[in-house]
């Protein structure tokens, strides 16, 4: 079992999420309500992770990220060391791989949200953050904590992305997928298969923790 892979996985797991959080929430509620020009192209660039394969997004993000692109260059100049090949890398080519898994169940949660209630709150005089903090997010919570897990889930078990962008370093960017990968390649199936028992445990742990969650706060929102 390789542990440093494991845990590598779960802090990038938990930085993607963490990241994604905020984005999410912004762009989801700015999408769902706010009257934008071109939103169908917007939605459209965020759904693109979907159904791009992932070598092929894998590949622009590492021309984009590259030691030859501008960003790449930039990077280096700053913090005196290349963004591919690095956590750093991997970690911002993780956000934009999950955007669609983050933003759409936001989307989808504010969508619901019926917009008398948000009047109604501004009739109470409640600012817009007020209103964000106290009325909107606790009804779009269930689509919120559904993206967090989803986009946990995906980062978890990115396999194409990650390795198109970060490669094989231990401790750095091996992840638990790569890892995977490496003892199914060195015919070590037993290795290969613990890993690969556990890496779908913990999905599996936080997508049912997920539905529980979601349905004992719909439940309790039903009784109010």
């Amino acid at each position: 079992m390789d542990w440093t892979a494991l845990l590598l996985s779960l802090e990038l797991s938990l930085w993607t999420m963490l990241i994604l959080l905020p984005i999410g929430i912004w762009s989801g509620r700015r999408l769902a309500w706010t009257p934008v020009r071109g939103k169908s192209l917007l939605e459209a660039l965020v759904a693109l992770p979907l159904v791009v394969p992932p070598t092929v997004l894998g590949f622009y993000l590492l021309v984009a990220m590259g030691a030859g692109s501008p960003f790449g260059r930039a990077w280096e100049a700053v913090f005196g060391q290349q963004l591919t090949f690095s956590f750093a890398g991997l970690l911002i080519a993780s956000v934009i791989f999950n955007l669609p898994f983050a933003i759409q169940p936001m989307q989808r949660a504010f969508e619901a949200i019926a917009p008398e209630v948000r009047e109604a709150g501004r009739c109470c005089g409640m600012s817009p953050w007020q209103i964000l903090l106290r009325i909107e997010l606790p009804l779009a919570w269930p689509g919120i904590l559904s993206a967090l897990v989803l986009t946990f889930a995906h980062t978890l078990g990115e396999f194409g992305v990650v390795l198109m962008v970060g490669g094989s370093i231990p401790g750095e960017t091996r992840t638990i997928a790569i890892a995977i990968y490496d003892r199914v390649q060195a015919f070590d199936n037993e290795a290969a298969g613990l890993m690969s028992a556990v890496l779908l445990g913990i999905s599996l742990a936080a997508i049912s923790l997920s539905y529980l969650a979601t349905s004992r706060l719909q439940t309790r929102q039903a009784h109010v």
